[in-house]
């Protein structure tokens, strides 16, 4: 890609409440008359991925906001209790890895209940383009991208930020691996994930507040927008054997010792809360999920500094001491384990 010069980010003001069925490539083509705007070649339009959810109607009006979670996930990261029910960290039907699926409450419509993402974002966002193609006829579109973009946290930061969750028509990776930096010196891991990069500096002028749920971003560097059919947003997402973070730190600890985070044995061990706990609730969690697995002979005696495992089987006794010690780790607490017959 060459370099940017000034890039431009235009908000589309007076998009009405989507419905399902609306046409969102006329709802668009509407709002950029009505801004003054026409499309030129290397624009993109960044698009909430709500907007899409809801003319395809996915929606569901179940209270059970949890269970839907987990039906729209591949597998569980992460998980804490909060005030409101069970926030786990998962990786989405839809690709991503993020809190909660995508599952959203918030700028639902009237209508009110759950929007669930789209199962294959990259195909919405070549309908759209599509929808486009469509809105314009028959005048011909010009070579413009479609990001879909969607809010997720991120590991070691603070806040949300916007991604792209399914692009058409954007080259999502610069590449820059053997190429140079400006010092002449080898690059070997440098890739920017532009399409990325895009959704984060649109929604600097839209968001869930000022309900502008698509910007046009305009001065992008030559390159970003390519033909329909690249790769698309799926190419973002690092699971399987390149995730370095396949579980949470203490999921991790739990898993290995019988207890998958999501799982009907995890909610019996109990589930860290997000807020500060007492040390006796940590240490509770940590003997029931040492014993998982336990013939029930033994016994674990709290003494508020040192847990004593009682159990006239020597074997058990060891076994039950190493995954009491591990479990405690999960749990950070430090307490000398001691075993007796």
């Amino acid at each position: 890609m060459s370099v940017a010069g000034t890039v431009s980010l235009i908000p589309l003001h007076d998009i009405p409440e989507v419905e399902q069925h609306h046409d969102l490539g006329r709802l668009l083509r509407s709002a950029l008359d009505g801004a003054g705007v026409t499309l030129q070649t290397g624009d993109v339009l960044v698009v909430s991925g709500k907007l899409v959810s809801k003319a395809w109607g996915l929606h569901t009006d179940t209270t059970d906001r949890d269970a839907v979670v987990l039906a729209q996930s591949r597998r569980v990261v992460a998980e804490r209790r909060s005030p409101s029910g069970t926030t786990r960290v998962v990786e989405a039907l839809a690709g991503p890895v993020l809190a909660a699926a995508g599952v959203d409450a918030s700028n639902t419509g009237p209508r009110g209940g759950l929007l669930l993402l789209p199962a294959d974002p990259d195909l919405a966002a070549r309908a759209l383009y599509a929808g486009l193609l469509h809105a314009y006829a028959p005048a011909p579109l010009p070579e413009i991208g479609v990001v879909l973009s969607d809010t997720a946290g991120r590991p070691w930061r603070e806040g949300q930020v916007d991604f792209a969750l399914g692009a058409c028509g954007v080259a999502v990776l610069d590449d820059l691996r053997g190429g140079e930096d400006v010092d002449g010196r080898p690059l070997r891991v440098t890739s920017r994930a532009v399409a990325d990069e895009i959704a984060a500096a649109a929604d600097l002028v839209k968001g869930k507040s000022a309900a502008v749920p698509v910007a046009l971003v305009r001065g992008l560097p030559q390159g970003t927008v390519t033909r329909p059919g690249a790769p698309g947003a799926a190419h973002l997402v690092r699971t399987g054997p390149g995730d370095w973070f396949g579980l949470g730190r203490a999921e991790a600890v739990r898993c290995a010792l019988g207890a998958p985070p999501g799982s009907a044995v995890a909610a019996q061990v109990g589930i860290a809360s997000v807020l500060p706990e007492p040390e006796t609730d940590r240490v509770s969690r940590a003997v029931a999920l040492a014993m998982l697995g336990s013939d029930g002979r033994a016994e674990v005696e709290d003494t508020g500094t040192v847990l004593c495992i009682r159990c006239a089987d020597p074997y058990e006794r060891g076994r039950l001491a190493a995954r009491l010690e591990v479990a405690l780790h999960s749990e950070t607490v430090e307490r000398r384990v001691e075993v007796t017959a």
